[in-house]
């Protein structure tokens, strides 16, 4: 069988992110809508990176958001707790009368998009027009971690999806003054420091504040411990 020579984030046991395979890296902001809702990403910069980097992963580096080896000086444990299973297993599902919306609790990255407009379980439900129906495939389709799936019946029951290009973005959150997550997009290959590969999905967030009980995923916590990546 032929190497995978396809772009790749590998997890080193208490240390960085490898990213290899030439994935672009930009920063992003969430940002709000006429109506104060968080709804959407504005771009902030792109990073000139080479074909291979690493990225931080325990939230320490003073070069972030590359490593500079401070995992080792802070004695970082980045043991990986997430669930390996497919999100398919994992999720719950709401059924609407035109969506059905799975819904993966364990990777909320707090980018809070699904509470704009109507929170997604329950908009989910109202989800008959083409209005609302748009307002729910945006809450599912703009959810960087993929937490949200909405499935369109009739379009066959297809997940609404973004086409993304493969990259990394890193997410900023002005609303609540903090850095948000490692946006990874496009079905990027991600393996776990022990080599298992996780599911490759089009939307997936990984945890840079080094907080997260969720690892290597993000759960939100940079929120709440006021994270900054950013000077």
């Amino acid at each position: 069988m032929a190497e995978d020579d396809s772009p790749h984030i590998a997890i080193v046991t208490n240390g960085p992110y490898l990213v290899s395979g030439g994935l672009p890296l930009a920063e992003q902001a969430l940002t709000v809508d006429e109506s104060g809702n968080t709804w959407d990403y504005e771009p902030l910069r792109e990073l000139d990176v080479p074909v291979s980097y690493a990225l931080c992963r325990c939230g320490h580096s003073q070069n972030k958001p590359f490593c500079d080896g401070s995992h080792a000086r802070a004695g970082f444990e980045g043991d990986e707790t997430a669930d390996r299973r497919p999100l398919a297993e994992q999720a719950k599902r709401i059924d609407g009368p035109t969506i059905e919306l799975e819904d993966a609790p364990a990777l909320c990255a707090f980018a809070r998009i699904c509470d704009g407009h109507g929170r997604i379980w329950e908009t989910v439900g109202e989800a008959r027009d083409a209005e609302s129906r748009e307002v729910v495939t945006h809450q599912a389709a703009y959810c960087p971690s993929g937490r949200l799936v909405a499935r369109d019946k009739l379009a066959g029951g297809e997940p609404a999806e973004l086409r993304h290009m493969q990259s990394i973005v890193l997410i900023e959150d002005p609303q609540e003054d903090v850095s948000g997550p490692i946006w990874v997009r496009g079905g990027v290959r991600v393996t776990s420091a022990d080599g298992t590969e996780y599911e490759r999905r089009n939307r997936v967030t990984l945890c840079r504040c080094g907080q997260s009980s969720n690892k290597p995923f993000c759960d939100g916590t940079h929120a709440h411990i006021g994270f900054k990546a950013r000077t």
